[in-house]
């Protein structure tokens, strides 16, 4: 169903588009359909910020393929060799224009956004989280951002009503903020976190990691999981963390990173401030500059 709703989508859309010398899809059928009218779409460029499920082989046609991160680029080539030549990476861009730093990290906060799923290693971090305060982390807290329903994608009541339960009853400083809407309210979030922790344990379904960003915008310092798409842009050692979730002894291994960056102040600062150089390398007008020199280079002739 969903496809000939895209089908019919594609069709309309197509219909009103004006004439352009390249065209960016991001609907399954708007290559395979406008390849035929390139004399009025111009270049068709394949926007993938997914990891394919096998659709790539229906897009030999097309000009480029843009995939958001080296791990979809990878996922690219591996459904369709053929066509390496045409992939380039252009990571996301932040969804906005930074705003003005306004003061120095002071808050001991610990900070998640993103959906509470499962997948996402919310029971890893707060099993984490836990074990740092009973090896000695102390006037920590952690903040939960984000929605457990599953309309938005999340792991549904019961599973949340079960970790609130088991975390939180024994006195654990976790707060459970729920999802924020507004921009400006995460903005303020992302602001007063020291710490911000990323533990997905979605080997296949993360692409590129747009919350880690966003935090390492405002300098908050990212301990992410060892998914490949989170490390094109963060560096162990230089501007954030990297655990291996995949250890058997991941909690133990994730809790000693939030206590290496808790007692090492002087360390979290040197890497909070590398961690907000990604306000110059995504900002979104150097994304749009790498979008240009991608296609002055794959479109030569």
């Amino acid at each position: 169903m969903h496809k000939l709703l895209d089908f019919i989508y594609t069709l309309r859309s197509l219909k009103s588009l004006p004439k352009a010398d390249i065209l960016i899809t991001n609907t399954f059928w708007s290559p395979i359909l406008a390849t035929p009218f390139q004399h009025r779409f111009g270049r068709i460029v394949v926007d993938i910020q997914r990891i394919p499920k096998g659709q790539i082989r229906f897009y030999s046609s097309v000009a480029c393929l843009r995939a958001n991160s080296s791990s979809v680029q990878q996922a690219i080539i591996a459904e369709a060799p053929n066509l390496a030549n045409k992939v380039a990476v252009i990571p996301n861009p932040l969804p906005y224009n930074p705003p003005p730093l306004l003061s120095t990290k002071t808050e001991k906060v610990i900070l998640y956004c993103g959906r509470l799923h499962p997948e996402k290693g919310i029971d890893l971090l707060l099993h984490a989280f836990q074990l740092a305060c009973q090896r000695g982390l102390s006037n920590w807290s952690l903040r939960l951002v984000g929605s457990a329903d599953v309309s938005a994608g999340g792991g549904g009541s019961v599973w949340i009503k079960r970790l609130v339960n088991l975390y939180s009853s024994d006195g654990l400083p976790v707060e459970w903020l729920g999802p924020l809407y507004n921009e400006h309210e995460l903005q303020e979030q992302y602001s007063r976190a020291t710490i911000f922790v990323y533990p997905s344990l979605a080997d296949n379904g993360e692409s590129f990691g747009m919350a880690p960003l966003e935090a390492m915008a405002f300098g908050a310092v990212p301990i992410v999981s060892s998914v490949a798409c989170f490390q094109d842009f963060i560096k162990p050692e230089v501007n954030g963390l990297i655990f291996n979730h995949r250890h058997l002894d991941a909690v133990t291994i994730l809790s000693t990173a939030i206590i290496k960056l808790a007692n090492s102040p002087e360390v979290c600062s040197i890497l909070s401030r590398n961690a907000l150089k990604v306000r110059q390398t995504h900002h979104p007008s150097a994304i749009a500059e790498e979008f240009i020199n991608c296609f002055a280079a794959q479109f030569k002739d």
